[in-house]
């Protein structure tokens, strides 16, 4: 399996430095984000966890301050289903292998502190305009 996810990538490459060389890119395929057979760099996979916590931060901060939630627990309960989310999205759906990528912890810290101070400030202003 290690072999053709090599060969995989030697491909990508290949048609990357192509792509680079005619000065064209060619778009992201969103189709890629469900494939587990899809091969990902590490910045890539980084982008992708990164934007999925920074939606998810976001969702969170306005559903908390919507309803209106106050308390420790709530931030624990984000962090808890944020860490959740992006490990069944890598481990579960994609199924890449983490050691190749740092381990467990470098993806689960990508995108960790800019989704939870874009979470806390979605929280605080939605629940100070709608309840004050």
């Amino acid at each position: 399996m290690r072999e053709r996810k090599s060969t995989k990538s030697n491909v990508q490459q290949q048609n990357q430095q192509q792509q680079h060389q005619n000065g064209h890119l060619s778009p992201f395929k969103f189709a890629k984000l469900f494939d587990p057979e899809a091969s990902w760099d590490k910045d890539q996979l980084g982008d992708v966890l990164h934007w999925i916590r920074q939606v998810l931060g976001l969702l969170c901060g306005l559903l908390w301050g919507a309803i209106p939630l106050v308390g420790g627990i709530w931030i624990i309960l984000f962090l808890a289903l944020s860490t959740g989310i992006i490990y069944g999205y890598y481990a579960l759906i994609l199924k890449v292998d983490e050691e190749e990528f740092g381990g467990h912890g470098a993806l689960l810290q990508e995108g960790l502190f800019a989704s939870f101070t874009l979470f806390l400030l979605a929280w605080i202003v939605v629940y100070s305009l709608a309840h004050f």
